[in-house]
């Protein structure tokens, strides 16, 4: 219903829309070229349809992206928000026929404050460019997805993404404490707080977190910042099964333990990282466990953890000597999803989450699965989460190839819903996992869901077609 009654968009209003934009914002900003448009038309998503752009509009200001929300208002054109496009859902792709916000120019950092903790920024400031700045404070940003290097706040905020650190730190949601939101006609709306507590009304800036651009434009936003943690040591351990490496987890976890990060790598991953960056890392190994830790004695808490995996039939225990050797354990697992990338040249990427006491069910089930499709499959997770990222790796030029990616793409995600798990931890809904999310939230969630979307966006202009 939402989507037809902007679909067909009359000839004299799309001639019109361009004329309208610029009005009220600089032509530098306005983008019409159809051969930059289209550079605009997806974010790093397979299988998620697209359509063409009318136009690109980079702006600067919050009072331009309310001039673009009223011109689309006023002639009922879809809007399409965007950050740096390495969202993995099909989030961020174009509309036919829409407005692109693209939001990276909105890339200052307004404030840091020591005292209270928190960092004022702008959507289109890079996720590690706020970790640097806040870190020259003795502050630290937690949350950090392996894009961290090129993905905005903005995005993460959309997506409500997580990262490497947040089985001991948490979730972006967790960090954000208030945002200044341009609503679909163009009203600026503030939710949320600069305080360390505040519980006045229903909790709109959560709401709008994960939201995927469908409720709002996020155009500033109040981050709660941590002190600065001793410098991570990790560890990393080697097991002649996944079932044996995620015993280890349940036991690092049972034990009372909180480690910095507990990634996991199969052997498909390792050797693909290996491939591509000649790393190193064992290959003899079915499953690679990384533990770091960020304590004030972190050698004395990776001997504990590495005694667990020992017990739970680790083959080689090896803790990093220094800061150097933990950060190129580290990033080996940032270039996981590259690697596997370059296995086969396309990937599916799923991101299902399943309660920790599952994990091993859940990459035993994978193994099944990628037998039976005869694909490569590699599995990296943050098995500290229970959030695995199961990788499909094809050929896209192969239709049946394609045809089987999908359908283990599905079954994995039936699986994590089987035990108990979510069809997505961190990367969204988006186009990809449309009718998976009816699935999981059942008619109930989905009629609920809709009405609220029907109260911030009525002419349902924002984002179409994405979350369900």
């Amino acid at each position: 219903m939402i989507m037809s009654r902007i679909q067909a968009a009359p000839e004299e209003v799309q001639g019109n829309l361009t004329d309208r934009l610029l009005a009220g914002l600089p032509a530098e900003a306005v983008l019409v070229d159809s051969d930059v448009t289209v550079s605009y038309a997806n974010d790093m998503a397979s299988f998620c349809p697209s359509g063409v752009p009318a136009v690109v509009v980079l702006p600067r200001t919050v009072e331009e992206v309310q001039h673009v929300m009223r011109v689309a208002t006023e002639l009922r054109v879809p809007v399409v928000p965007q950050g740096a496009r390495t969202g993995l859902s099909g989030a961020a792709n174009a509309s036919e026929g829409c407005i692109v916000l693209s939001l990276t120019r909105m890339d200052r950092i307004l404030e840091i404050n020591p005292v209270d903790r928190i960092a004022v920024v702008e959507p289109g400031v890079v996720n590690a460019a706020l970790s640097r700045a806040v870190d020259e404070h003795g502050l630290y940003y937690p949350p950090d997805p392996s894009s961290w290097e090129t993905c905005t706040i903005g995005g993460n905020i959309g997506t409500a993404s997580g990262g490497l650190c947040c089985v001991k730190y948490g979730v972006t949601a967790e960090y954000v404490l208030g945002l200044d939101v341009v609503l679909a006609d163009g009203r600026l709306m503030s939710t949320g707080r600069r305080t360390a507590k505040g519980v006045a009304g229903y909790d709109l800036t959560r709401l709008i977190v994960g939201s995927e651009g469908s409720l709002g434009i996020v155009v500033r936003a109040v981050l709660a910042l941590k002190p600065r943690p001793p410098q991570q040591l990790v560890l990393a351990a080697e097991f002649a099964s996944a079932a044996a490496a995620c015993d280890a987890v349940c036991r690092i976890m049972t034990g009372g333990h909180v480690p910095s990060l507990l990634e996991l790598m199969d052997r498909t991953t390792v050797k693909a990282v290996n491939d591509l960056a000649h790393m190193g890392l064992p290959e003899t190994t079915e499953a690679l466990l990384l533990a770091a830790f960020d304590t004030p004695d972190p050698a004395a808490d990776l001997a504990a953890v590495g005694a667990l995996c020992e017990a739970a039939g680790a083959t080689q225990v090896v803790p990093a000597d220094d800061a150097t050797e933990s950060e190129m354990l580290l990033q080996a697992r940032r270039l996981s999803l590259t690697a596997l990338e370059a296995v086969k040249g396309t990937t599916m990427i799923d991101d299902v989450c399943v309660p920790r006491s599952r994990l091993g069910e859940m990459l035993e089930g994978i193994e099944r699965i990628a037998e039976k499709y005869q694909l490569t499959i590699g599995v990296c997770a943050h098995a500290g989460d229970g959030n695995t990222h199961p990788t499909v790796c094809f050929d896209a030029r192969d239709p049946d190839e394609s045809r089987r990616a999908r359908e283990s793409f599905d079954e994995i995600m039936a699986l994590g819903l089987r035990l108990g798990g979510t069809i997505t931890g961190e990367h969204g809904v988006g186009v990809l996992k449309k009718e998976w999310l009816a699935r999981e939230i059942g008619p109930v969630g989905v009629e609920m869901q809709r009405a609220i979307k029907q109260v911030f966006d009525p002419l349902g202009i924002l984002n179409p077609g994405k979350l369900f």
